[in-house]
């Protein structure tokens, strides 16, 4: 695909790492909000350090980076690696985030690390670096109906146990989304 008419995110392995914030993250990208992106190497990443803290997850790995991957359609970047090496950035070893997101027609990488992904390198690109809180915000500002609805959505697939909408909003906040837990909370009817 040579680019996607939606707007379209890569999403940084420590944004994939937390289920909670993966799971709004690929469930705002399969209601269309915008389009998600990442590689074979940001999944290898995530994947390697939550097996490292949760060994129990070891076995169901496997199915769980295959639902990722089918979550949303074209999300694998591929056949970036060329321009990794011509990068620059403070930490050289996000330069393939980079290079998918340039190689993805990204508009933006959503990332916890804005440090690793300057202002001054990202505008020569036209990619913004977005923590997830802010990009979460402006799907909730853009869209704000279907953004709730995916909210909802979130929310009732937490079975095991089952979670009423404030206790989403309180697991919200405690990954690190004060903004969009703000926003939740004035809406809770709503999710």
């Amino acid at each position: 695909m040579a680019g996607s008419s939606r707007y379209t995110a890569i999403l940084d392995a420590n944004v994939l790492y937390p289920n909670l914030l993966r799971d709004i993250l690929l469930s705002l990208a399969a209601a269309g909000l915008y389009h998600a992106r990442w590689t074979a190497r940001i999944n290898a990443e995530w994947t390697l350090n939550l097996v490292a803290n949760r060994p129990d997850i070891a076995p169901k790995i496997e199915l769980l980076l295959e639902q990722v991957n089918l979550a949303v359609p074209d999300c694998l970047v591929e056949d970036y690696e060329f321009l990794i090496d011509s990068l620059v950035l403070p930490d050289a070893d996000d330069r393939h985030v980079l290079a998918a997101a340039i190689v993805g027609h990204a508009d933006s990488i959503v990332t916890s690390n804005l440090k690793d992904f300057p202002e001054k390198v990202m505008a020569q690109y036209d990619i913004e670096a977005q923590h997830p809180d802010d990009f979460i915000m402006n799907q909730l500002e853009l869209k704000p109906f279907e953004a709730l609805e995916v909210f909802k959505r979130v929310r009732a697939k937490r079975r095991n146990p089952a979670c009423s909408a404030s206790e989403l909003i309180d697991m919200v906040e405690k990954n690190g989304l004060p903004q969009t837990a703000q926003h939740l909370r004035l809406r809770v009817g709503l999710i």
